[in-house]
């Protein structure tokens, strides 16, 4: 009897390998969470075209370690108790990493739901710099600019113009505070007088501004900073509305808050914008880049649509995992993460990129302004982020 159960036991076992091993040379899947519907439900669902389109570019070119890429999106909603929802549910499906972050608060909600998971994560777009504090998880990766880097773009911006009177249309959340006291902070740091003569606050979903407007319209600004991550709806009526408004002064989008698609949305009222972002995908150092040019016929050979930044970030973050992956030979998160932070990378969508001991991927911005509705970037007008002028 013991004989026939060790010869079970046995036969099983040799059954379970195989089917172990025909797992492992299954595809590798990615968990990628962004807003699908809601006020940025338009840009996170070109994201995960994005994204989409280079694991098409990846996985035509073998995948990575040799398994192919299958991508599983979920939505968040922008709403931090959904984003844990949907990250837990991606857990369970095996996910190798996450590719995430739209909302500040959504991603600080994730963080420790995914680290306890031992599951690498990489965050896109949130720039609350509590993302890279190492609380949430102490292996953090952030490719848009943070808040801090954002913030001295912006205050350079406004002392360069001399401007002095200084309103504030602020999004009351982790992001939209901490990118104001950021501008903020840069004002102190290079002892720029300024009046803060207006300050209005609104949440994440607003769209009508017309009482904020009309109080910061009274307050006469010279210049009026917009900060709204709500890229749909909530920043495009914000332009609307304060271009019908006769808004006094200058009013400066929020760096990387406004793309094409925000354009599109508020139309000939956005003439006039100012704004600084870190990519443009048909202006140089990106244009003449092979791999920027690549993901730019893909993204729009297959969805009739050229690229943003917010796209490019979105690309890069799972083209920097796989290279990451590949040098050292593992999907292990400890490994990947090492790998990334602190690391340079080569030939991405951006170039030679490279990242902080903490996980921020260094940036150049570049200002721009809207004019016939179209992005005209500043000739020669590159300006470092914080932590680029300090590399």
């Amino acid at each position: 009897m013991k004989a026939r159960i060790v010869a079970s036991v046995l036969l099983a076992a040799a059954v379970a390998i195989p089917a172990m091993a025909s797992s492992q040379e299954g595809p590798v899947k990615v968990g990628v969470i962004f807003p699908q519907s809601g006020g940025a439900g338009p840009q996170g669902r070109h994201v995960i075209q994005a994204i989409q389109a280079m694991a098409e570019i990846l996985n035509e070119q073998g995948g990575v370690l040799g398994r192919q890429i299958e991508l599983i999106s979920r939505d968040d909603e922008s709403t931090p108790a959904i984003g844990v929802s949907r990250a837990n549910e991606l857990i369970s499906e095996g996910v190798e990493v996450f590719i995430e972050g739209w909302n500040s608060p959504v991603t600080l909600a994730m963080q420790p739901v995914i680290d306890r998971a031992d599951i690498m994560d990489i965050t896109v777009f949130s720039s609350a710099d509590g993302i890279l504090s190492g609380e949430g998880n102490a292996l953090a990766v952030r490719l848009n600019s943070s808040n801090a880097q954002n913030g001295v773009v912006t205050a350079n911006y406004i002392a360069e113009n001399g401007w002095t009177r200084v309103a504030f249309l602020t999004e009351n959340d982790a992001y939209g505070n901490g990118a104001q006291q950021a501008i903020e902070d840069a004002f102190a740091e290079m002892d720029y007088e300024y009046q803060k003569v207006a300050e209005e606050k609104f949440p994440f979903e607003q769209s009508d501004f017309r009482v904020q407007l009309s109080n910061v319209k009274a307050a006469n600004p010279d210049v009026t900073v917009a900060i709204s991550a709500n890229e749909g709806l909530g920043m495009p009526a914000l332009i609307r509305q304060a271009k019908r408004s006769r808004l006094p002064g200058q009013l400066v989008a929020a760096v990387g808050t406004v793309a094409p698609s925000v354009i599109d949305v508020a139309g000939d009222t956005a003439d006039g914008l100012v704004g600084a972002d870190i990519y443009f995908p048909n202006v140089e150092p990106f244009a003449s880049n092979e791999a920027n040019q690549r993901f730019v016929a893909k993204v729009e050979g297959e969805f009739d649509y050229t690229p943003d930044k917010y796209m490019a970030l979105g690309a890069v973050a799972l083209q920097i995992w796989s290279q990451a992956v590949s040098d050292v030979g593992s999907f292990e998160k400890g490994a990947v993460g090492e790998r990334i932070r602190g690391g340079s990378f080569e030939n991405t969508i951006l170039g030679d990129i490279t990242f902080e001991d903490n996980g921020q991927m260094i940036s150049n911005h570049f200002t721009f302004s809207v004019s016939g509705q179209t992005i005209v970037v500043d000739d020669g007008d590159e300006t470092p982020g914080e932590s680029s002028s300090a590399k």
